[in-house]
Formats: C-alpha cells, structure tokens, sequence
C-alpha cells in the first residue's frame, strides 16, 4: 500500500495481519449483531480517529483515553460466538450468535404484524420526509 506519512511523504510498505483480520472480522460481525445501526455509525468514524492518534505516537493523549472509555462502554454486551471459514487467503463467516443479538425474528418479520405493522411506516415515511418535502415547498414559493 502507499500511506501518507505523519511528516508528509508517501511510502510504500506492505502489512500483512492474518490473525487481526479474523479477530476483527469475528468483533465486526458480533457487533452487527448487538450494537444499533447509530451506534456503530459513531464508532466507526471514531475508530480512524483512534487509528491517527495512535498512528501519530498520541497513546498517552487524553482523547484516546476517552475513547477507550466510550468504546468500552458500548461493546459491554459485544459477545457471542462466530464461526468463520477460512480459504485462500479469505475469511468468511458462517454462524454468528450472542446472547445479547438484538435481532428477534418475531419483531422483524414483516409477515407476522405482531411488532410491526406495514402500515406504520406510511407515517414513518411522511415524517422522515418531511425536511425534504418543506425544502421542495420553499424552492416552489409555496
């Protein structure tokens, strides 16, 4: 890969980290399952934040610090099992659980209309809408 450098040059370097590659994929795949899609948004812009402190030689810096904190503090429930297979050079995971997943067939099944029915998300569209429908109006002059 070519990385631009703390000073401002570019350099070449290959890294290769197989077993971090399978860790990381196994916690990302536990995290789809137990964080909210808000909360793995923040985490993830943080994360490349975390990457150029530590990457800049900053690990004694309060900020990182802090983010350990606030990293900690979400993942608390990031458990469970992953099962991945491993070929040429790739990982890919086939089985994932956690005892905290909050995936629940019977909240997300769009057949059954016990927790969610198909006609609340008219409403939810309208709402989520309307910024874009009141800009649409101002750019009209209504």
């Amino acid at each position: 890969m070519v990385e631009n450098r703390l000073v401002g040059m570019k350099s070449r370097g290959v890294y290769e980290t197989p077993g971090g590659t399978i860790l990381f994929t196994a916690a990302r795949e536990l995290e789809s399952l137990t964080l909210d899609r808000e909360t793995m948004q923040v985490k993830d812009s943080l994360a490349l934040k975390y990457a150029e402190l530590v990457y800049a030689g900053r690990w004694f810096d309060p900020l990182r610090e802090s983010m350990d904190a606030f990293m900690g503090k979400i993942t608390e429930k990031t458990t469970g099992s992953v099962t991945v297979k491993l070929y040429k050079g790739s990982v890919s995971v086939t089985s994932r659980t956690s005892p905290y997943s909050l995936y629940r067939q019977d909240i997300s099944s769009f057949e059954s209309g016990k927790m969610y029915d198909q006609a609340d998300a008219a409403g939810f569209i309208r709402l989520y809408g309307l910024p874009m429908k009141v800009r649409a109006m101002l750019e009209k002059g209504i």
